[in-house]
């Protein structure tokens, strides 16, 4: 199975076994991109086209959007609406302007209302044609003047030349014929200059901006709207989330290997178990308020661990339950007494641990204790043989098991053995008569044999 698949197939478990969290998390997201909305108002955007005619270059026309969105046009726009409580400067970061295809300086505005976005473009795109008008007409540059007095010149020299054409006489000898053929060429060149002055002119090309009718009015709500709010909030929530499980699984120092939880006891694997997959019955001590919740929004239950795979019947369970028996007697001399240790917390470690009694009976003769890992306390030794550690994989960290077996330790218990319980999934068959939990009254009456060799 490559990685990308065992990430999906890990993602599908959180989503499935924290489905009550995850939706508790996703209404919270919402709740909070809908609060987010109400903290910014809603905004309508529209746009207005500017037609440039003739021909322009690239950097001409972002210059032309500049000017567009410049502080002398956005303060005439704010003088002529003269909306109570809006400035200049607070226009213009509603004020957008680009170059776009043909030509055309789309002007874009923003508003708290349609109709307010629409005169906002509007008087924007007004402006922008009259300032650009203003400089093309009024310009006192002399390198601007230059043309026109250039042109000036010519017509007077055109002038001069029929002059002096009228003067050389009607073209009666020779010379005289020349010279007004000259100067009629010289005149003819001077008109072609001038006309090709005229094509060439800036002003003539670039001038008559035209305003490609009036702004549409904003039917929706420029983005993010309130929907989009609050789909994000639903969304990022649910995201956290599932990156917040992935890393506190990938974060955990739970062992999960059989190795691994031998080497943290000291001690060495007899064999595994199986219980039942239904869910365990809860206890008197877990139904506090907290208790509650954890079970209301599901997270009482591991999400990190494969599903439990398919169980056979009951007599298969059974025959695991001898084997591991079997290997205890074979361990240890007649009389055989071990300290049956479960961590505190450990549903499945505590049923498979009821099933080991009732299956032993009274050889090898068991005594279940159930030790905190936070706090580990075990009975000091009395007339058993050791102890055998009974717990679930992926449950605890080397350090809690290292505790465990230093207690053992410190009250003179050997660590025999170490069992792993595993939860599966049991058929719902059952023979009649017998209980729904069969496990518990197995730990019953291992705690009566108990009470009995004390």
């Amino acid at each position: 199975m490559s990685d990308d698949t065992i990430r999906l197939v890990t993602i599908g478990r959180i989503i499935r076994r924290r489905r009550r969290l995850l939706a508790l998390l996703v209404v919270v997201g919402a709740l909070v991109g809908y609060g987010t909305s109400l903290l910014f108002p809603p905004r309508y955007t529209t746009s207005a086209s500017v037609l440039l005619p003739g021909a322009w270059e690239e950097r001409e026309l972002v210059t032309q959007a500049e000017i567009a969105t410049s502080s002398v046009v956005v303060d005439r726009v704010a003088a002529t609406l003269d909306w109570t409580g809006v400035s200049g400067s607070e226009l213009r970061d509603r004020v957008s302007a680009k170059a776009a295809d043909g030509n055309i300086i789309k002007i874009s505005g923003t508003a708290d209302t349609p109709e307010r976005a629409q005169r906002l473009s509007d008087q924007v795109a007004q402006q922008f044609v009259t300032f650009a008008a203003q400089i093309t007409g009024d310009s006192t540059d002399p390198e601007a003047a230059a043309p026109e007095a250039l042109r000036q010149m010519v017509v007077q020299t055109s002038r001069r030349i029929t002059e002096l054409a009228d003067e050389a006489g009607p073209g009666q000898t020779v010379e005289s014929v020349q010279t007004r053929t000259e100067l009629s060429k010289l005149r003819t060149a001077l008109q072609e200059a001038i006309n090709k002055l005229d094509q060439t002119d800036p002003a003539a090309t670039q001038a008559n901006m035209v305003v490609m009718g009036p702004a549409a009015r904003p039917a929706g709500e420029a983005p993010p709207t309130r929907i989009q709010l609050i789909v994000a909030g639903a969304l990022l929530f649910f995201l956290l989330a599932v990156i917040g499980h992935l890393t506190a699984a990938r974060m955990s120092r739970r062992l999960r290997t059989e190795p691994e939880i031998a080497a943290a006891l000291g001690s060495t694997l007899l064999g595994t178990v199986d219980v039942p997959g239904e869910r365990p019955a809860h206890r008197p001590e877990s139904r506090g308020s907290r208790a509650r919740i954890r079970r209301l929004l599901g997270i009482d239950v591991r999400w990190d661990v494969p599903a439990p795979r398919t169980s056979g019947d009951e007599a298969s369970r059974q025959i695991r339950y001898r084997r591991v028996c079997a290997r205890v007697r074979d361990r240890l001399p007649a009389p055989r007494r071990l300290l049956v240790i479960v961590p505190d917390g450990d549903e499945i470690a505590r049923l498979a641990a009821g099933q080991l009694v009732a299956e032993a009976g009274s050889d090898p003769l068991l005594r279940v204790v159930e030790v905190s890992v936070s706090q580990p306390m075990v009975p000091d030794h009395d007339n058993e043989s050791g102890a055998l550690v009974v717990l679930s994989a992926g449950s605890w960290t080397a350090g809690e098991l290292a505790g465990i077996a230093d207690a053992c330790t410190d009250a003179k218990h050997e660590v025999v053995g170490i069992i792993l319980a595993g939860t599966v999934w049991a058929p719902p068959k059952r023979s009649a008569g017998q209980p729904r939990h069969a496990a518990t009254p197995a730990l019953a009456a291992g705690d009566a044999a108990t009470g009995g060799s004390q």
